[in-house]
C-alpha cells in the first residue's frame, strides 16, 4: 500500500491544474435573465475544463454551419460543383438551374452568349427554367417575416442568382420633414418606393419611428417610416422575393446586351429538358465552404443542406429532407448522434433550431481531430484578422488577436461562439458558448459610455482563458 502511495501522488502531479480557472468573474457581467450554456474541453485529454448547462437545448444560429460544413465535406466531397446547363429541345431554350447560391449575372451571360457558338443569333421558340432540383417552401420555418426583405434572409431557392440580393442606397441628407430619396442601379429589375421622412435623432425617439420595409411577390420594395438625417447614404440591401421574376428578366436584358434576339416567353417547368449545349460550374465546395464559414453565408449553407437532401435521398432537395440527410450522414461518418437535436434549416437562420453545446463540442472535436484531411477549421474567422471576427470588439485587440478561431453566431438575444483558442503557454482548447436570453438594460444618457456586458463577459472569458493555460 505504501509503495502505491508515490505513484498516486505521481499521477496526480501530472495531471493539468485547472483549479485556477473560473468563468464566473466573467458571468458578472451579463445582465440578470441570460442562459448561458458553456463548454471548455482540452482536446489531448478529452477533459472537460469547465461546463455548464451543456445538456441543454439552446438556439444554435450560425454556429450550425459547422455541422452543414462537415455533413457536406463528407458526403459531397471537395471535387463537387454546383452546375447550371444551357439545353436544346426544338426552338425552346432550357436553363437548368442546380441550386447555385454563387452564380452571378456575368456567369448567367456568359453561359448565355455562348448560344451563338450554337448559331443560335435568333431564339425562335420560348426560354424555360427548370428548377427542379429543389422543391417545398424557399424560407424554412422560423424566419422571421419582419427581416424576409433582407439578403441574409434571401430565398433560398433552385434559381438562385446574384446571391438572391440587390443592392441600394437611401439619401437622408436634406433638411428634416422632407421625403428621402432611394437609389437601385438602372439594370436591376426591381421596384422600390420611399415615403420614409427625414427626422431628427430627437425626433426619432419621441415619435418612437423607425424604418420599415415592405415587400411584395413581385419584387416591389416599399421604404416608410423615418430616418434621421445623415451625410452620407445609408447602404440597402433587398433580398430578391420572386427569383422566377427577377432571373427572367436578366435573361431578357443579357440577351439583348449579347445580341441575340428574343421575343418568345420564359416560363417555369420543372420537367422540361433538352439537349445540353453549355455548362457553368461553380467553384469547388471547399471555396464556397470558405466563404460560408468566414462571411457567415446563409443562402449557401442552405442550398447545400437541400443538396445534401436531394443526393442522399435522390429527391428534390427541401428543407425537411435536407437536415435528415445531414443528421444521418454525421451519425453515419462521424458517430455524431444528432438525433435529439431540433434542425429546420442548414444556415441557423430559423428561430426554431435547437442545439445543446456538448452536441456543438462533439462536432467541433470531430472537426480539431480530423483536421488534417477535412481542412474546415483553416476556413474558420480568425480573431481581429478575418470574416465575422475580423471587429469582434472582445477578442479583436491582443493578446486574443490571432489567438482564437471559431464560428460566430447571433440573433436576437443570442450571442454565441465555437472554436479554438490557442492559450499563452501555446496550448489549444476547444470552446463553445451560446448566450441566450441575453436583453440587458438601455443605456440613459447620463450614464457613463462603457462596454456592452456581452463584450465584457468575452473579453473577460477568453482572457482568462488564455492566461490560465
Amino acid at each position: 500500500m505504501l509503495r502505491a502511495i508515490p505513484l498516486l501522488l505521481g499521477l496526480l502531479l501530472s495531471m493539468p491544474v485547472f483549479a485556477s480557472f473560473s468563468p464566473l468573474p466573467a458571468m458578472s457581467h451579463l445582465p440578470s435573465g441570460h442562459d448561458i450554456a458553456l463548454i471548455i474541453t482540452d482536446p489531448t485529454t478529452d477533459h472537460n475544463i469547465y461546463s455548464q448547462r451543456d445538456e441543454q437545448l439552446q438556439a444554435p444560429a450560425s454556429t450550425q454551419k459547422l455541422i452543414t460544413a462537415l455533413a457536406a465535406k463528407l458526403y459531397l466531397g471537395d471535387s463537387f460543383r454546383f452546375t447550371t446547363d444551357i439545353e436544346r429541345n426544338g426552338d425552346n431554350i432550357i436553363v437548368r438551374f442546380g441550386g447555385d447560391p454563387s452564380l452571378s449575372r456575368q456567369q448567367l451571360a456568359s453561359l448565355l452568349a455562348q448560344l451563338k457558338h450554337h448559331r443560335l443569333s435568333t431564339i425562335k421558340g420560348n426560354i424555360i427554367l427548370n428548377g427542379a432540383v429543389f422543391g417545398g417552401y424557399e424560407r424554412a420555418p422560423g424566419w422571421p417575416w419582419d427581416i424576409l426583405g433582407v439578403c441574409y434572409s434571401a430565398p433560398s431557392s433552385s434559381i438562385s442568382l446574384e446571391h438572391n440580393c440587390v443592392q441600394g442606397a437611401l439619401y437622408s441628407n436634406k433638411a428634416p420633414g422632407q421625403l428621402t430619396r432611394v437609389n437601385i442601379p438602372a439594370h436591376q429589375p426591381i421596384s422600390v418606393t420611399s415615403d420614409a421622412v427625414i427626422v431628427s435623432k430627437e425626433q426619432q425617439k419621441a415619435q418612437y419611428c423607425d424604418l420599415t420595409l415592405t415587400a411584395d411577390n413581385s419584387n416591389s420594395y416599399q421604404l416608410s417610416g423615418c430616418l434621421p438625417k445623415r451625410s452620407q447614404p445609408l447602404p440597402l440591401n433587398f433580398a430578391v422575393q420572386n427569383t422566377v421574376d427577377y432571373t427572367a428578366a436578366v435573361i431578357r436584358r443579357e440577351l439583348q446586351r449579347a445580341g441575340i434576339r428574343f421575343n418568345g416567353e420564359i416560363v417555369r417547368d420543372d420537367k422540361a429538358s433538352g439537349k445540353r449545349i453549355a455548362r457553368h460550374a461553380s467553384e469547388p465546395l471547399n471555396k464556397l465552404l470558405e466563404t460560408m464559414l468566414k462571411e457567415s453565408d446563409n443562402l449557401i449553407a442552405d442550398n447545400l443542406t437541400k443538396t445534401l437532401g436531394r443526393k442522399y435521398f435522390e429527391q428534390p432537395g427541401t428543407f425537411g429532407n435536407g437536415v435528415a440527410a445531414i443528421k444521418t450522414i454525421l451519425s453515419e461518418k462521424a458517430g455524431i448522434d444528432l438525433n435529439q437535436a431540433v434542425l429546420v434549416d442548414g444556415s441557423g437562420l430559423s428561430r426554431n433550431n435547437r442545439l445543446t453545446a456538448s452536441q456543438m463540442m462533439e462536432v467541433v472535436t470531430y472537426l480539431y481531430q480530423h483536421n488534417k484531411g477535412l481542412g474546415l477549421l483553416d476556413t474558420l474567422p480568425v480573431s481581429g484578422q478575418s470574416g465575422t471576427l475580423r471587429y469582434r470588439q472582445s477578442i479583436r485587440h491582443r493578446p486574443l488577436q490571432g489567438n482564437i478561431t471559431a464560428k460566430s453566431g447571433s440573433l436576437f438575444g443570442t450571442y454565441n461562439l465555437a472554436g479554438i483558442i490557442t492559450t499563452k503557454s501555446g496550448k489549444e482548447l476547444l470552446f463553445v458558448q451560446f448566450v441566450t436570453n441575453y436583453h440587458p438594460k438601455e443605456p440613459t444618457e447620463e450614464a457613463p459610455k462603457v462596454a456592452p456586458p456581452i463584450e465584457r463577459f468575452e473579453r473577460e472569458l477568453y482572457r482568462a482563458m488564455y492566461d490560465s493555460f
